[in-house]
C-alpha cells in the first residue's frame, strides 16, 4: 500500500483553514519573544527517526500476542509499512533491520523499494539473544559472555554477518544487545563474564569499516535477574572506551531503573564524546517498550533539553542515531509508530524553545525558581502547530493519526495481505 499525494493534499484542505489560524497565532507570539520560527520548522523537518522493522507487527507479552491483521509477513511489507509512515508524518525516514529476521533475498530489489519510498537504512541489529535455527551453539547460557568459545565464536561471527549485510544495504552502524547474564548468585564470575565480553566486541569492532560506528546498548535486568553483564551505562562506556573511538554507548529509555536521572546520563556521555544514539520508548515500571510519551511526557522533554544543548555545544560527540523501540499489543502498531513520532518532535520542539542564554544565566545565580520557570515555560508551549507546519512543508498530513483512519489503512492492508500474516520480531 502507498499513500499518494492526491490523498493527502485533499486531507489537508479539509484540516488547513484551522491550522493556519492556530499557526499564526502561535508564530507570532513565538516571533515576539525572540525565536526564529522559520528554523525551528526547518529543525523539526530535518529531525527523522528511524522505525524498527520488529515494531511494524503487533507486539506481545509472555501470556499472549494479540494480532491486528494485515501484518507485513515479509521485509518488502515491512518497508512498505515505513514508507506508509513516512508518506503520512515525514519524520520516519529511515528503517532499523534486526538480523536473522530481515535478511534480504534480493539486495538490489529491497534498496530500490526503500529509495522509492525515500528511505534509508538506519542501524542493523544482531540477534543473539535467540537461539536461530541451524545454529551449532546454544546461547542459553550466554553469547558474547559465555565462558564457551566455540559459542562466542558464533556469537562474533553472526555479528560479522550482521555488519556485511547491514554494508550492503548503506546502514552505517551496528547495534549490539545482550541478554547475557545470570538468574542466581554464583551463576557466572562476573569479571570473567565481562572480560569476556570485551574481547568479543573487540573482535567484532575490528569488523567494522571505517565510516561505521558500534552502538553499545545497556539494561539493568531481564531476562536475566540476577545480573546483566552489559547492566548500565557506565559498563557500556567502559566497553565503548576499550573497544575504540568508533565505539559508542545507546540508551534506550527504558533500559533503567525507575526514576534513573536519564538526562544526565545523556548530558554526561555527550560531554566525552559517547553518545551514539537512542531507542525512544516510555515505560512505566520498567522495559515495558510503551508509546513514547504516554507515561511521562515531561522526562521526555527534560532529555531534550539535555540533547539540544549538547548537539550545540559538544562537537566533540557526534551524531546520533535516533530510534524508536516499542513493542504494541493493545494498539494498531502503525498508529502507535505515529503517536510515537509526534511525541518525539514536540519534545523537540519545545526543547529548542528554552531560552539557553536565561536558563544558564539563572543557574550562574543560583536562581532555582527561575531555572523552573524557563523550563516549564517551553514545556507549557502546545508547539502542534509547528509540527504541522514542519510536516505541511514536508509533503506530509496535518494529522497524521486522524489522515490514517480516515483512509482507512489498516483496512487496506487487510484486504491486501489478510487476516494470517504475522510479522517477524518479538
Amino acid at each position: 500500500m502507498r499513500i499518494d499525494k492526491e490523498h493527502i493534499l485533499n486531507y489537508n484542505k479539509s484540516a488547513i483553514e484551522n491550522h493556519n489560524e492556530s499557526f499564526d497565532f502561535l508564530s507570532s507570539k513565538l516571533s515576539k519573544q525572540g525565536h526564529d520560527v522559520n528554523d525551528i520548522i526547518s529543525r523539526l523537518a530535518e529531525f527523522q527517526i528511524a522505525i524498527p522493522s520488529w515494531a511494524l507487527g503487533a507486539g506481545g507479552t509472555r501470556f499472549g500476542r494479540f494480532s491486528f491483521f494485515g501484518e507485513p509477513s515479509s521485509l518488502e511489507q515491512k518497508i512498505e509499512d515505513v514508507g506508509v509512515l513516512h508518506s503520512l508524518t515525514q519524520t520516519a525516514g529511515a528503517v532499523s533491520l534486526h538480523i536473522p529476521w530481515d535478511i534480504p533475498s534480493d539486495y538490489n530489489a529491497i534498496k530500490e523499494q526503500a529509495d522509492s519510498l525515500n528511505i534509508k537504512f538506519d542501524s542493523v541489529n544482531s540477534n543473539t539473544f535467540q537461539d536461530q535455527k541451524d545454529a551449532k551453539e546454544s546461547y542459553k547460557y550466554g553469547s558474547l559472555s559465555n565462558v564457551n568459545q566455540s559459542i562466542r565464536d558464533q556469537a562474533i561471527q553472526h555479528n560479522l554477518d550482521v555488519i556485511n549485510i547491514g554494508n550492503k544495504l548503506g546502514s552505517k552502524s551496528l547495534t549490539v544487545w545482550l541478554a547475557d547474564g545470570a538468574c542466581f548468585p554464583g551463576q557466572n564470575n562476573f569479571q570473567t563474564a565481562f572480560q569476556n565480553t570485551e574481547d568479543s566486541l573487540k573482535a567484532i569492532y575490528k569488523g567494522l569499516p571505517d565510516d561505521w560506528k558500534l552502538l553499545i546498548e545497556y539494561k539493568p535486568y531481564e531476562p536475566n535477574f540476577y545480573s546483566t553483564v552489559i547492566q548500565d551505562w557506565g559498563a557500556s562506556l567502559m566497553l565503548a572506551n576499550a573497544c575504540g573511538k568508533k565505539a559508542y554507548t545507546l540508551v534506550d529509555l527504558g533500559h533503567h531503573l525507575p526514576n534513573s536521572n536519564i538526562e544526565q546520563i545523556v548530558s554526561i556521555l555527550q560531554l566525552k564524546g559517547k553518545l551514539g544514539g537512542f531507542h525512544f520508548n516510555d515505560s512505566k515500571y520498567g522495559d515495558d517498550d510503551l508509546t513514547v510519551g504516554s507515561i511521562k511526557p515531561y522526562a521526555l522533554f527534560l532529555i531534550f533539553n539535555e540533547l539540544v544543548y549538547g548537539m550545540a555545544n559538544n562537537p566533540q560527540n557526534p551524531d546520533l542515531a535516533w530510534m524508536i523501540d516499542a513493542s504494541h499489543n493493545v494498539k494498531d502498531p502503525l498508529e502507535d509508530l505515529i503517536q510515537s513520532l509526534e511525541a518525539i518532535q514536540e519534545a523537540y520542539a519545545k526543547a529548542m524553545l528554552i531560552d539557553q542564554a536565561a536558563l544558564k544565566a539563572a543557574q550562574s545565580n543560583n536562581d532555582v525558581v527561575k531555572c523552573q520557570e524557563i523550563l516549564q515555560g517551553a514545556y507549557r508551549t502546545d508547539v502542534r502547530p509547528l509540527l504541522e507546519k514542519a510536516r505541511l512543508n514536508s509533503g506530509g498530513v496535518l494529522s497524521p493519526i486522524n489522515a490514517y483512519r480516515a483512509l482507512d489503512v489498516r483496512g487496506g492492508l487487510i484486504k491486501e495481505r489478510g487476516k494470517n500474516t504475522v510479522a517477524t520480531g518479538l
